[in-house]
């Protein structure tokens, strides 16, 4: 094994996983630490993790055990993968495990750059934005559980690591790889060890990850990997991938402005019920029963908890948000079992948490990586009788799960 990566959750391992692939390396995704050995063949493992929103230490010690399954593989560089909106709190995980590994691995310039232009996602002068709006203008202020409301990378990220967050300006970005690598060392020797970097094209991104090549550790989006596997002397190459025939089904826990347009264009060509946060908290609403149900239609069913940020502060407020997230994950993750078990082969998921939850569920280990179902999620081979797309919420245009359906196979 090449290169070795840690996702702190699902959906964007699968999208790292994506981005690798499509750039020639042999990817396996992997969920949580293997047991043994990777085969020989697997040049970049993705450790798929489910470290996003737990405590910090808990972060921390996942990320660490990750790490030396890595090394013990022969890893030469490590890539921590968080999401392309940066997901944490001002008290969250990425400082800190960022931090963590680079002590582990004794790098004292890790490269931050969340910047994935093919879904809108750019950083320049330091910020974050979304398409043409800030971060924190762009819905994602709402988030549930990691509410971002600062699109200011650097000093966000000043509020988790006690380390010095510098920048590599866009000027020296355009300038390519030297210019990039000599603004790294510039702000290293300034004591800034956490250096983001402004990205807003695909072209930026190669070069920072031509800059990249003898760092230890990298950190960012999907996007920044785009430049990696030329690193380890890999060319572009077809993903192969197996159509899956059976019924399929979708459960989204996202509620992203995204996902909630793609919900509300998927009920209106196929059949949709929503899941009512106090229903399932009550046991008014079993899995057995939602999952009898979705079995029973035609066409790609939907089951959804993707609703109004008002409603879900209302929930969270009358429940407590541990309590509330909690149950809805977990009743997703039960509902996908009971689908399988029914015969669904063709499961498509929206949202970290909730792929995450499935993915844990089902006991899945690891992830064959397929062909991009839109940029940043792609087709995923689960077993030889079930294929999944785990979708990131703000991912995918607005015919999504439909098209996801389609890519993975056939009725």
């Amino acid at each position: 094994m090449l290169l070795g990566c840690i996702g702190d959750d699902f959906t964007g391992s699968s999208d790292l996983a994506n981005t690798l692939a499509k750039g020639g390396m042999r990817v396996t995704q992997y969920s949580g630490v293997p047991n043994g050995p990777a085969p020989q063949d697997v040049q970049a493992g993705v450790v798929a993790l489910k470290s996003r929103s737990i405590p910090a230490s808990d972060a921390i010690a996942k990320s660490l055990e990750a790490l030396d399954w890595l090394l013990a593989q022969g890893c030469t560089q490590i890539f921590f993968k968080y999401c392309s909106t940066f997901d944490s709190t001002a008290g969250g995980n990425i400082g800190p495990v960022a931090d963590a590994l680079a002590d582990a691995l004794d790098a004292h310039s890790v490269i931050v750059c969340p910047a994935f232009p093919g879904t809108g996602r750019s950083v320049y002068q330091g910020h974050l934005f979304v398409k043409d709006v800030l971060l924190n203008e762009s819905g994602m202020q709402n988030h549930p559980l990691t509410p971002m409301t600062d699109a200011d990378l650097r000093r966000w990220l000043a509020h988790q690591t006690p380390n010095g967050v510098g920048h590599v300006a866009s000027q020296d970005v355009f300038m390519g790889a030297a210019a990039i690598s000599n603004a790294l060392e510039a702000e290293t020797r300034k004591g800034k060890r956490h250096i983001v970097v402004d990205a807003i094209r695909d072209e930026d991104l190669f070069e920072i990850g031509k800059a990249a090549k003898d760092l230890p550790l990298v950190t960012g989006g999907s996007g920044v990997a785009l430049g990696l596997p030329a690193n380890f002397g890999c060319t572009v190459a077809p993903v192969p991938w197996t159509l899956q025939n059976g019924p399929a089904a979708v459960l989204s826990g996202s509620c992203s402005i995204a996902t909630r347009n793609q919900v509300a264009h998927h009920i209106a060509h196929n059949p949709g019920r929503e899941i009512i946060a106090e229903d399932v908290i009550d046991g008014t609403l079993t899995a057995q029963d939602l999952a009898d149900w979705m079995l029973s239609q035609t066409g790609v069913p939907i089951a959804y908890s993707s609703a109004d940020p008002d409603v879900i502060r209302a929930v969270q407020d009358k429940f407590g948000t541990h309590r509330a997230s909690s149950a809805i994950e977990t009743f997703m993750a039960d509902v996908a079992a009971r689908l399988t078990q029914g015969g669904v082969t063709r499961l498509i998921t929206a949202g970290g948490e909730t792929s995450g939850a499935v993915v844990e569920g089902l006991d899945l280990h690891t992830l064959e990586i397929g062909p991009e179902i839109d940029p940043g999620v792609p087709a995923l081979r689960a077993s030889p009788n079930l294929a999944v797309a785990l979708k990131s919420g703000n991912f995918g245009a607005v015919d999504f799960f439909e098209k996801a359906a389609q890519q993975l196979g056939q009725p």
